[in-house]
């Protein structure tokens, strides 16, 4: 992916004669034509609108155009009142209160037109790269933190979003500006023209500095940034945890460390702005005191009057303002590259094969598992050789040590991981056998381990799984679940709201309310990982007959031995391998 792989180490630590090697390097291979492919990707957005983009640059072109314009008028309104020619006084008057009303409307028409703009970018960006994060493969996912995937989805598309909306406009009308500006000033004086443009060579000369030092902080602040929020993200989920263990301390130092590694970057990026800032107002300042001396030099011979003064030095910082506007608008294409690239890193992914949603098997289905190998990377197999047999309507049990593969083998079943070698299908009542994967996904209701209640009403939550579920089937799925009995009794009901992470509601209700939601999918197979485990005895004995009763194939991963009373087969996970029980063996286990 254009060069993506190196480390984030070495982009941290890179200096500057390390980055422009880098910058060498790459323009080599080919991969600064990385940063002309990433703004193609930005325009993209930004033809979708290109009607309102030509608006919104014309109305910016006008309101640069009415500046100018009530620059000259005021030469001429000056030029009036000191040679007492009072007949040119009032037209100039009039014309400069219709340009500022002008002015006025062109520049609300360009703020509105921005606003839209900016919220229809936003929204269309976002939109495309929340789709192609749903869309993307698990195992090509989930190599990346959510506090990283939330920065670039916050923002990296704000970033976006804004050069889509801006950038090319701004080009136009600062250059529009600079321009327009130069000729005006040609017109009455060549020599002021030239001084003017006195510090565009010293500009040229920093922005090439800029850009080679402008896209490694913008890389550093964005790392730095991401991994901050990856910290907070993880440090606000687990906060349970952290409370449990009494480490708010060790938490909190942690935070400043991340505080601090932002604050040395930002303050670098700071400390190279004030350099480069400096230099440009020291020449800047030298360039206003030279075209100063020189319109005072031409007022003293009487070569000018007092308004084409006033207009020399009002254009002349108008056009050293344009200039250094445009000159950072070079800057602001690097940061919309970088923040396209990690975006683009995201959308590059490998999707998901679908092709279309088979129909849910009638008379239900088994899953049958035959010589599968699975390995997450070339040097790390989890599971091989593995056979596996889940009878319709049957509860099958996995156990073993943690870490051993359970939870794999039911990722495997949703097609989230492909197997390298093997057979996973579906098998109906006919024997018809399919292969599982993205598009056999519909006919399973997965509950992982953990807590996975939103916040919301109940039925909100229950709807997740199948939005035009009817409230009796909710009701049903809720005593199926062992859930009917603590719901009733909300101020509510099933419409009483609940908080983030089911706060207000115990770990076994929110588990049941867990297993509520899969059954309203009406899937023919349950997968419960660990989620019977805050659950009493009784109530877990009951869940389980009430899935039996259903006609659902459940395979449940467990190391509550009580659970293998209700099974029909068990498979030990370990070492790799999957093991049946034998009857013998299960029926010991059950009575442990």
């Amino acid at each position: 992916m254009r060069g993506r792989g190196e480390t984030t180490l070495k982009k941290k630590n890179r200096t500057p004669s390390e980055f422009v090697e880098t910058m060498r390097r790459k323009a080599k291979d080919g991969t600064l034509k990385a940063v002309w492919q990433d703004w193609l990707w930005i325009w993209s957005f930004s033809r979708r609108h290109w009607g309102a983009v030509v608006l919104y640059t014309l109305f910016g072109i006008l309101a640069s155009g009415l500046g100018l314009a009530a620059g000259v008028l005021s030469k001429y309104m000056i030029d009036a009142i000191v040679t007492l020619d009072m007949n040119r006084l009032l037209p100039c008057c009039m014309l400069m209160v219709v340009s500022a009303a002008l002015g006025v409307a062109f520049q609300s028409m360009t703020s509105r037109f921005a606003a839209k703009l900016s919220i229809s970018m936003h929204n269309d960006v976002q939109a495309a790269v929340f789709d192609s994060i749903l869309q993307s493969d698990w195992m090509e996912l989930s190599r990346y933190a959510s506090g990283d995937l939330l920065n670039r989805f916050s923002a990296d598309v704000n970033t976006v979003a804004g050069c889509a909306v801006s950038w090319l406009p701004n080009v136009i009308i600062q250059l529009f500006t600079v321009l327009s500006t130069l000729a005006v000033i040609l017109y009455y004086d060549p020599i002021m023209a030239l001084i003017g443009c006195a510090s565009t060579p010293l500009m040229f000369l920093m922005s090439r500095r800029l850009l080679r030092k402008q896209r490694d902080y913008n890389q550093k602040m964005r790392q730095v940034s991401g991994d901050m929020s990856a910290f907070q993200s993880e440090t606000f989920r687990n906060m349970d945890t952290i409370k449990s263990f009494g480490v708010e301390e060790q938490m909190s130092r942690k935070l400043r460390f991340w505080q601090k590694n932002y604050r040395e970057t930002m303050l670098e990026h700071n400390k190279f702005a004030i350099r480069t800032n400096v230099w440009l107002t020291v020449m800047g300042t030298l360039v206003q005191y030279a075209a100063l001396g020189y319109c005072l030099w031409r007022l003293w011979r009487q070569d000018i009057l007092f308004g084409t003064m006033t207009l020399f030095l009002q254009q002349r910082s108008n056009l050293s303002s344009a200039f250094s506007s445009l000159v950072s608008l070079v800057p602001t294409a690097l940061s919309g590259s970088v923040a396209a690239e990690r975006i683009r890193e995201l959308m590059e992914l490998r999707k998901e094969t679908h092709t279309e949603d088979l129909p849910i098997p009638e008379g239900g289905c088994a899953v049958e598992v035959k010589g599968v190998q699975v390995a997450y990377t070339a040097d790390r197999k989890v599971l091989s050789n593995v056979n596996f047999y889940a009878p319709s309507g049957k509860v099958v049990a996995l156990v073993g040590p943690s870490g051993e593969g359970k939870t794999t083998l039911l990722r495997l079943l949703l097609g989230l991981i492909r197997p390298e070698e093997g057979e996973v299908a579906l098998v109906d009542a006919q024997g018809k056998r399919q292969p599982l994967g993205a598009d056999t996904r519909h006919c399973f209701a997965y509950v992982p381990q953990g807590n996975t209640v939103i916040a919301g009403t109940v039925a909100e939550n229950l709807l997740l799984a199948r939005e035009n579920a009817t409230e009796e089937e909710l009701a049903a799925a809720l005593q199926d679940a062992c859930a009917w009995e603590f719901v009733s009794e909300l101020p509510l009901g099933m419409h009483s709201p609940i908080g983030e992470g089911g706060k207000g509601l115990s770990e076994g209700q929110a588990q049941r309310l867990a297993i509520a939601r899969a059954l309203v999918r009406r899937a023919p197979v349950m997968l419960l990982d660990e989620v019977t485990s805050a659950l009493d005895q009784e109530t877990e004995q009951r869940v389980l007959r009430n899935l039996t009763r259903r006609g659902v194939t459940t395979i449940v991963i467990t190391h509550r031995m009580s659970v293998l009373n209700l099974c029909s087969g068990a498979y030990r996970v370990q070492d790799g391998c999957v093991e049946p029980l034998e009857k013998e063996e299960l029926e010991r286990l059950a009575s442990q």
